[in-house]
């Protein structure tokens, strides 16, 4: 067996603060386990926390909440509105402008992200100018 055939279990636990504001459980990625095509990790919104409008350019973004209520804000000016729950799945092509955010101030939201970048913030695009949107 090489070394490309190798399965590797990782256990959440190490953080990392992202780009966009908010911090990140390690999890799959081209640094921990030499991921080519996709990065997972899982991420909890405290309550109050939103991220700063970004874009993952070329890449496409998929998410699934596993507690609490999210909401994003997407869109060349951040003018579209979703608001997810336990169980929803969101999808984000390449290259769309986004912010999530987590209004409850009581409770955190906890989901999984993955990504077809394997790099946890190479294609991460912040767009100060939609900071005040």
């Amino acid at each position: 067996m090489t070394s490309d055939q190798t399965c590797i279990v990782i256990r959440p636990g190490d953080e990392y603060g992202g780009m966009q504001g908010l911090s990140y459980q390690a999890g799959i990625s081209a640094e921990s386990v030499g991921s080519r095509g996709l990065c997972m990790h899982l991420l909890e919104m405290p309550p109050g926390a939103k991220a700063r409008p970004h874009l993952h350019e070329n890449h496409e973004t998929a998410i699934y909440v596993l507690g609490g209520l999210a909401e994003m804000w997407y869109g060349e000016r951040l003018e579209h509105h979703v608001t997810c729950e336990p169980g929803d799945l969101i999808y984000i092509p390449a290259g769309v402008p986004h912010l999530p955010a987590n209004r409850s101030q009581t409770e955190p939201c906890t989901a999984v992200i993955a990504r077809t970048d394997p790099n946890e913030q190479e294609s991460v695009v912040l767009l100060p100018e939609l900071e005040t949107r």
